[in-house]
């Protein structure tokens, strides 16, 4: 009866009782429940770069001093950079590469907005899910942390919600991007962008070395945000600049979801 009211009285863009997007995160749930394995392959890269670097790199950096004068070890030092990372890749994989699968080829898009859901029930539904994956990877990582002695202060139980955060930016972010694309080509854009971030954003070695310019630039990516607030609360290094990171990531989340609701009405309601 619902379904049919709505395909009779249309309904605002945002609404649909308040439940759309929790639909979606089911249909998600339900399809890899089948698939669990897939599910948790993306835990273990973060954890094997962390332990060839604990087990052979830490080795020969050795221990160095923090900006603040902190004291740390490198497996320390890159540990909670692969945490962030590990929720970047996780958001990015799922809000890319799949809502592309899902809306080009298997046109499943199609399909919920035949029901009372609207575009932006799929953008939560998506997203939430994206975060709840890379809540489950994010987790199981600081337990590992936390197994080899590479948290250092309580501040580390608020590292979760931040990974959590991360993936909101990330996740936003893609399935706008991912709205612009018109073939699997054009993902090629996707690791272009990923990969120099994963590799440059004070993740292997503090943001000081750089010089002026380039460090400017860095301090701009959004993965910087990420490890610089992952970095700060497994040391203790914390302070009130966190709140600008962290206020970066929201305002990155919250606008790539709206792009995305826009461009998916445009798409799919035609």
């Amino acid at each position: 009866m619902a379904t049919l009211a709505a395909r009779v009285v249309p309904l605002p863009a945002r609404w649909s009782g308040g439940a759309g997007g929790l639909r979606l995160v089911e249909r998600n749930f339900l399809v890899y429940r089948r698939s669990w394995v897939v599910f948790l392959s993306g835990f273990f890269e973060p954890v094997f770069y962390l332990l060839s670097i604990g087990i052979g790199v830490a080795a020969l950096v050795g221990d160095f001093t923090l900006a603040d004068g902190t004291l740390i070890g490198y497996t320390a030092f890159v540990a909670p950079a692969m945490l962030a990372s590990s929720a970047m890749n996780g958001a990015i994989f799922d809000s890319t590469y799949n809502i592309f699968f899902r809306m080009k080829y298997a046109h499943l898009y199609d399909a919920v907005l035949a029901t009372p859901m609207r575009p932006w029930d799929i953008a939560t539904g998506e997203v939430t899910w994206a975060l709840l994956r890379g809540a489950c990877y994010s987790a199981m990582f600081i337990v590992v942390m936390l197994v080899m002695g590479l948290v250092d202060s309580w501040w580390a139980l608020l590292a979760l919600p931040v990974s959590v955060l991360i993936g909101y930016a990330f996740a936003g972010a893609g399935m706008a991007l991912t709205t612009f694309m018109r073939s699997w080509q054009d993902f090629e854009f996707v690791q272009v962008s990923i990969m120099p971030m994963f590799l440059f954003s004070a993740t292997f070695y503090p943001v000081e070395t750089y010089p002026g310019a380039v460090r400017w630039l860095v301090e701009a990516t959004p993965l910087y945000q990420g490890v610089a607030l992952t970095r700060a609360l497994t040391t203790g290094s914390v302070g009130w600049a966190l709140l600008w990171h962290a206020l970066y990531l929201t305002v990155m989340g919250t606008l790539g979801m709206y792009v995305a609701s826009r461009r998916l009405g445009k798409l799919l309601l035609k």
